[in-house]
């Protein structure tokens, strides 16, 4: 039955694409934002559901609303949610909402550390493959995929890329716990999230939430290298079903990964690293359990496409190779770095980091200590132009220098510095690895390949 559904903050990365899919699903959709951008305002624009002023206006929330989703970048002294709360209106988070439209279906979660999206991402690709009616909501934009959202009444399971942020302004939990997953999925635990997690047992203390939250009969898996057991292990469920994955076999025969399955021949897939063959693992072990083998597992997999910036070859050309990868966190840059020698043996490897103030806390940045040593030379970037005066005073070149424990480490701290530094290595390198969750300060990335490839 068509609801009328308002959004409060609706310009979000996934606010703005859970917006479109209730309307297309015949809902009446309103929703409000004081900022919007780019792509959501022209998604937005397209589907006639930009706001027409920008700001909070209360009026907008009326009795007749069955339902206001309040995003997180609302504050909880938001005049419109103020407004909702006063007329006692069905006020979700969007955890809460998409657990409140899929409680029929088979959920399955997707959380951890690093590989959510990846692995999220072969999931939905094996499903479409086979044409499996599913829906889903994932992280980013995927190839073939227009949204990064899809809620159906059809559909009989959906897989949720379930991340640790809070839920709403009014609700604190991650995301993850609201879903009441069916079957969760947790790739490995590797502090991250410092700003709202300041210490490593807080965040740990999520998953072990995740873990106890688990219904009956429920099905835990984990990357069995991590010590997942050890973590959230500490209560004994019995009543679940656990199952570890290690990497998928596989081999690298002139830089091309492939897959050695139990029977038959070799693969070829268009991922590498170590942390990928885990994440196939993982997305194998699901598939398991809702009815797809592993011969249809494999006829899917090859044709896979890598999900946007995460170990994304840019350009090969001339006979060198520019690689990104949304790798931001300790974990996330030695798997990378890793990743890319083990694949290129022979290569000059030049790998740059970009990271945030939040990075820069003493405690954190002890993290990342040999997470780049794999790469040939390594260059570490702080967008200090970005920063307040109260960010600039965590930047401690000295400090960085000594917390990656490489004496050799560039820091650099402006783009034009970062370009020079690039091009300084054109006739030394092979291999350029760039790691990143940001901009690496608009660097003009189209400039920067025609002047170094």
């Amino acid at each position: 039955m068509p609801q009328s559904i308002h959004f409060i903050a609706i310009g979000g990365s996934v606010m703005h694409n859970l917006a479109i899919s209730l309307q297309q699903a015949g809902h009446t959709v309103t929703g409000s934002d004081d900022v919007i951008y780019e792509p959501s305002h022209t998604r937005l624009s397209q589907h006639q559901l930009l706001p027409t002023e920008l700001g909070w206006f209360p009026d907008r929330i009326q009795a007749g609303l069955d339902a206001v989703i309040v995003g997180m970048h609302a504050r909880p002294d938001n005049p419109e949610l103020l407004r909702a709360q006063e007329l006692k209106l069905p006020i979700f988070s969007l955890p809460a909402y998409i657990y409140q439209h899929s409680q029929q279906k088979q959920r399955i979660v997707i959380a951890g550390s690093h590989g959510k999206t990846t692995i999220t991402a072969m999931l939905m690709h094996v499903l479409t493959f086979h044409n499996r009616a599913f829906d889903y909501l994932v992280g980013t934009t995927l190839d073939g995929y227009e949204s990064t959202v899809r809620l159906s009444a059809q559909a009989p399971l959906i897989v949720i890329e379930g991340d640790a942020y809070a839920s709403s302004p009014l609700d604190p939990t991650p995301k993850f716990l609201n879903y009441q997953p069916h079957i969760a999925l947790i790739s490995g635990i590797a502090w991250d999230h410092v700003s709202i997690y300041p210490t490593w047992d807080r965040y740990v203390d999520q998953f072990e939430e995740l873990a106890e939250a688990m219904p009956k009969a429920g099905i835990l898996i984990f990357d069995e290298d991590d010590n997942m057991l050890d973590i959230i292990g500490q209560k004994e469920r019995t009543d679940i079903t656990k199952l570890p994955y290690q990497p998928h076999p596989s081999k690298i025969i002139d830089g091309q990964t492939y897959l050695l399955p139990r029977k038959g021949d070799k693969i070829p897939v268009p991922v590498f690293g170590e942390h990928n063959m885990k994440n196939i693992a993982a997305a194998m072990t699901v598939c398991d359990r809702i009815g797809i083998t592993e011969e249809q597992f494999y006829a899917a997999i090859p044709t896979f496409k890598a999900v946007p910036h995460r170990l994304e070859q840019v350009i090969e050309r001339n006979g060198k190779r520019l690689f990104r990868d949304f790798a931001y966190a300790p974990a996330k840059v030695e798997a990378t770095t890793a990743a890319v020698r083990a694949q290129f043996p022979g290569n000059s490897v030049v790998a740059v980091a970009e990271l945030h103030a939040v990075n820069l806390i003493p405690a954190f940045l002890e993290e990342y200590r040999q997470t780049m040593d794999k790469a040939n030379q390594a260059a570490v970037f702080i967008n200090v132009a970005g920063f307040s005066a109260d960010e600039r005073a965590l930047v401690n070149i000295d400090a960085v220098r000594t917390a990656f424990g490489r004496p050799d480490l560039t820091v650099l701290t402006d783009a034009e510095a970062l370009r020079q530094y690039l091009l300084d290595k054109r006739d030394k390198a092979t291999i350029f690895l760039l790691m990143s969750s940001g901009s690496f300060g608009d660097l003009n990335f189209t400039e920067l390949v025609d002047a170094l490839l």
